[in-house]
């Protein structure tokens, strides 16, 4: 599922704040949302289904 991940627009999520420390980006496509390390991406990504990550978000905000 990650093709040309070099080409996705990636962002991080506006709870990371200013320091930049411990943070992923993510970048969405037609078919899946890709995730990957801020501090190295020259890693390796991975991608999860939308439904995956919607239910993560989810799952992850009732916490």
């Amino acid at each position: 599922m990650s093709s040309g991940t070099t080409e996705l627009a990636w962002f991080k999520s506006s709870y990371s704040g200013s320091e930049g420390d411990d943070c992923v980006e993510v970048a969405i496509d037609g078919q899946a949302v890709h995730v990957r390390d801020s501090k190295d991406v020259t890693r390796p990504s991975f991608a999860v289904g939308r439904e995956g990550w919607e239910r993560f978000v989810r799952f992850a905000s009732e916490r």
